[in-house]
């Protein structure tokens, strides 16, 4: 790994679990980790629940969009996490690809979005851990 590595997250819609675990890593990981998210099919907006449950824990995504996965946004990532999204991500060589098995927080609600947002961040704290970044 780089000194900085970077790190993409990788969701369907880029409205909920991958907006989510940014806005965590970029929380825990500050200048050590260059942090991206996208979606396969990216939505309209984040979704407000998702809004909600961060902002609850003192992280605003209220400014966050829904970003389109590109290659070029997978190249230059040492680590690419997806989401439920799988297939649709282009596999690199030279790349650590992780798969998180999370629920999607469309449509949930928010007491599931809380655990699916605690869920995810028992997963980027252990990310960090592995990337020697001390939280």
């Amino acid at each position: 790994m780089p000194a900085v590595p970077e790190v993409l997250f990788v969701c369907v819609h880029n409205a909920g679990r991958s907006q989510m675990a940014a806005g965590l890593l970029a929380h825990y990981g500050g200048d050590s980790v260059v942090v991206r998210s996208t979606g396969s099919d990216p939505g309209a907006a984040v979704n407000p629940a998702v809004v909600e449950a961060m902002g609850e824990i003192g992280l605003d995504l209220s400014r966050e969009f829904p970003k389109p996965l590109t290659n070029s946004a997978v190249e230059a990532s040492d680590v690419v996490v997806t989401m439920g999204c799988g297939d649709a991500c282009p596999v690199f060589p030279g790349k650590r690809y992780l798969d998180w098995q999370l629920d999607d927080p469309a449509g949930k609600d928010l007491a599931t979005v809380r655990r699916i947002r605690d869920e995810i961040d028992v997963l980027v704290r252990g990310l960090l851990a592995d990337l020697g970044i001390v939280v």
